[in-house]
């Protein structure tokens, strides 16, 4: 918006923020405040009912399921993505301008492009798809190859993009807040109607409890320990022992979250940690490390706030884009960002997604409860250009009593059982889960 209005006279700017309805609690009007700020008056297109009950149609001609009854998170993009173009459209009519001496100028990023396998980024586009940005649909290329899209920042990464901003003169407020999804909340709520549980299941929860609990198990020579043997040095396996020595247990949750592994995209399971002391946060840093290399359908890792989980979680609570679910964790990112907030570690931090999963856990195989809790993630996360990255530690780059008046923030929100930190590096997790 910045450059545009440097570029062109007003009158040829319209400036068009569209509510899809799953945007972070008082976003709307945060994005309206700070364009008129620079002068740029802002229309605003409320859309939440239109997405919800949005689809759109993939490469092979079938129509996808409406957005709030998807569960897989290629097809919510898509949907998403391509009904914001349907929505622009209707604003471009209800301007009374002629859509064909109309451009849609956008702020497409290199990550974006390189993630959507776009041929913009990659050599012929052969590369692998890791995750649909919604501004890389078919709909808007399509609409490139018209001459209908204009992206003045898709050459740049997200920090120099912040650098490009300062020197136009914009707010450290600004230019330093993180990044939001296009998607937005849509993309940090997995969903869900049943659990995912496939044949590999089961073994590769003993190989993740093989991992925290070693030094146990090597004692009593474990069916499995080749597994380990084969997948870590013995440098490794030193650590390991070293690590163990702390009561840990390792949950296999029944959801998968995208990742990247091999430079390809993986959608896969998700491991939970939790320790009945409190945890050494180094080693459940090498633990994110060496389950995954041992354990190759796993490409998530979670530190599980509270005491030890006793159970196994074979189900799953029922998610959709509903506006409960919706709410859930837009009070739960607002209240997690306010903690940070209020500590001065907003910019420390490079991004915070916070992910509702609809896990229940602590309930007992042997009574008759039914999955109706959800959890919510923590995935603070250090990068420069947000390609690869770490996970914030807590008591190294991020304070421990902040992590902790964060987790009691969020278990005030209703629904909510238990509250995971994300400990994955990227890769093999992306920032975002899905």
């Amino acid at each position: 918006a910045a450059l545009l209005r440097k570029a062109l006279p007003s009158e040829q700017i319209y400036a068009v923020h569209i509510d899809n309805g799953f945007m972070r609690k008082n976003e709307s009007q945060e994005v309206i405040q700070s364009l008129d700020a620079l002068g740029i008056q802002v229309h605003l297109e409320s859309a939440g009912k239109e997405f919800a009950m949005g689809h759109t149609f993939l490469d092979n001609g079938i129509r996808t399921p409406l957005l709030c009854t998807t569960t897989d998170p290629e097809m919510k993009r898509k949907i998403i993505g391509d009904t914001f173009v349907a929505i622009a459209d209707r604003v471009i009519h209800k301007l009374n301008l002629d859509k064909d001496n109309v451009i849609l100028c956008q702020g497409t990023l290199r990550p974006d492009l390189i993630e959507s396998a776009s041929h913009l980024a990659t050599k012929g586009g052969l590369a692998s798809v890791i995750k649909t940005h919604h501004n890389d649909t078919a709909l808007i290329r399509h609409m490139r190859q018209e001459g209908k899209v204009v992206e003045p920042l898709k050459d740049f990464h997200k920090d120099e993009v912040r650098a490009l901003g300062r020197s136009l003169g914009l707010s450290e407020h600004l230019t330093q807040r993180h990044p939001f999804p296009g998607p937005g909340l849509a993309i940090r709520v997995i969903c869900a109607h049943m659990p995912h549980v496939d044949t590999d299941f089961g073994e590769t929860e003993v190989l993740a409890k093989l991992v925290v609990q070693y030094k146990h198990l090597l004692a009593r020579k474990h069916a499995l320990l080749n597994r380990i043997e084969n997948n870590t040095s013995e440098r490794d396996r030193e650590l390991l022992i070293e690590a163990t020595a702390t009561k840990y247990n390792a949950t296999l949750l029944p959801i998968r979250t995208v990742g990247v592994q091999g430079d390809a995209r993986s959608y896969n399971y998700c491991v939970g940690i939790s320790c009945a002391q409190d945890p050494n946060w180094e080693h459940l840093k090498f633990f994110a490390r060496i389950i995954p290399q041992v354990c190759h359908s796993v490409n998530r890792i979670v530190f599980i706030f509270g005491p030890l989980v006793q159970f196994p979680v074979h189900e799953i609570t029922n998610t959709q884009l509903c506006p409960m679910v919706v709410s859930t964790v837009r009070q739960a990112d607002y209240l997690a960002n306010q903690v940070l907030a209020s500590a001065g570690l907003t910019n420390s931090i490079s991004q915070m997604p916070v992910v509702l999963v609809p896990v229940h856990l602590d309930r007992s195989p042997l009574k008759t409860v039914p999955s109706c809790a959800r959890a919510i993630a923590l995935r603070p996360f250090l990068t420069d250009d947000f390609m690869t990255g770490e996970p914030a530690l807590p008591g190294k780059d991020i304070p421990l009593e902040v992590v902790h008046k964060m987790v009691s923030e969020v278990l005030t929100v209703n629904g909510i059982s238990r509250v995971f930190y994300d400990i994955t590096t990227k890769p093999p997790g992306t920032t975002e889960w899905e």
